[in-house]
């Protein structure tokens, strides 16, 4: 991706100096061996740049969201709980390691992840982190205490019944990152919606909700009010990042609704 000279942070544009410096040096095959470490440490020091855009998290939380689809920076103040001011310096910080860009339109100025592979990134980085990290493991056992809730669903075997309208598969997820990708089958009922609309929930059928991924506790919040009201209902743990990870086709369009359900 080729960014403009705004974009580059000062400590990038230095590097760049360096690289063309360590060029004009050693350019002729003079001291290859000094020219391949020092070439290396500069290679090493853009590397980190990435490291170090992502040890915030604010930041974390920031891609988490966008990688759900492009939001506003008013969008991203309210669903992560920053500042105006915080929000901003860390898009900053996350537009200079070329992780996400910016549009504007009219007043507003829309934020989205750069590539789809940050976030393959994103969601290769929880798991790797889920399986490393034993803190970790005892935060989700603790914040996640229902295990029926987190009773395994096999991911073939749920298409094949949604195809049949055997399951109803929920996402609990903004409307707006419904419309940007999600599970086939599925319908849109946000979690803030869920009280209001619970009767056009068929109870005839089992429920499966998604919402972000494995640490979103949408769908946790989601299935256990589900529950209480008599509902059969379990959490999938996948969200679209990881359900197309497996191989899985998303859909993609305006908001599917309970009422337009089949």
């Amino acid at each position: 991706m080729v960014r403009s000279g705004s974009d580059l942070s000062k400590a990038a544009h230095e590097n760049n100096l360096i690289i063309i410096r360590l060029l004009d040096l050693y350019g002729a095959g003079r001291c290859f061996w000094c020219m391949s470490q020092a070439m290396k440490a500069v290679f090493l020091e853009q590397f980190a740049r990435i490291g170090k855009a992502l040890s915030s998290p604010s930041r974390l939380a920031l891609i988490d969201l966008l990688c759900q689809t492009e939001k506003t920076v008013e969008t991203l103040v309210a669903q992560s709980n920053l500042t105006l001011k915080n929000a901003s310096a860390q898009l900053k910080v996350l537009r200079e390691a070329g992780l996400v860009r910016a549009r504007k339109d009219g007043k507003y100025v829309y934020y989205s992840i750069s590539d789809e592979k940050v976030a393959a990134f994103w969601s290769n980085l929880q798991d790797f982190s889920s399986r490393q990290l034993a803190d970790l493991q005892v935060i989700t056992a603790r914040l996640v205490n229902d295990t029926e809730a987190l009773e395994p669903v096999d991911r073939k075997q749920l298409l094949a019944r949604a195809r049949r309208d055997e399951v109803t598969v929920l996402d609990v997820r903004p409307a707006e990152e419904f419309n940007s990708g999600h599970l086939p089958y599925a319908v849109s009922l946000p979690l803030e919606e869920l009280k209001a609309k619970l009767k056009q929930l068929p109870k005839d059928r089992e429920i499966v909700a998604y919402c972000r991924g494995p640490f979103c506790l949408l769908a946790v919040e989601a299935v256990r009010f589900l529950k209480s009201k008599g509902y059969k209902a379990i959490r999938l743990d996948d969200g679209v990042q990881e359900w197309k990870a497996h191989g899985f086709p998303v859909h993609t369009g305006s908001r599917d609704t309970l009422s337009a359900q089949r």
